[in-house]
């Protein structure tokens, strides 16, 4: 079993940046796609970025696209999410997942959730 494990986040003002990272405990997720969701109060899931481990293929939602850039650091065996010129709009909590998946976006088909890590945005 691969479990998620966030980290970073917090408060920004519009117009900053945050970094979230993903790692994984137990088994690496080397052979996985790791991807972000989020999901603001009274709103539902939505995806945000995923990378498929080993081709290193990339999706993006078209509200984080050019903002919002996803990496894995193989030596580390993490995945970051670096968000910037953040909108008040980006406020959720963010979840990092991960799976053996057929469509990036696709939060259904990821088996694996962390616990969510806020992002809070100011205007």
């Amino acid at each position: 079993q691969v479990q998620p494990v966030e980290s970073g986040g917090g408060l920004a003002q519009a117009g900053g940046s945050l970094r979230l990272s993903c790692a994984a405990s137990g088994r690496t997720i080397i052979t996985y796609a790791v991807g972000w969701f989020r999901q603001a109060p009274g709103k539902e899931r939505e995806f945000v970025a995923a990378i498929r481990w080993s081709s290193g293929t990339t999706a993006y939602a078209d509200s984080v696209k050019g903002r919002f850039t996803i990496s894995r650091d193989n030596a580390k065996n993490t995945v970051a999410l670096q968000m910037n010129s953040l909108k008040p709009e980006d406020t959720a909590v963010y979840y990092c997942a991960s799976g053996f998946v057929g469509v990036l976006g696709a939060g259904r088909e990821y088996a694996y959730w962390g616990q969510g890590a806020q992002v809070t945005v100011s205007s």
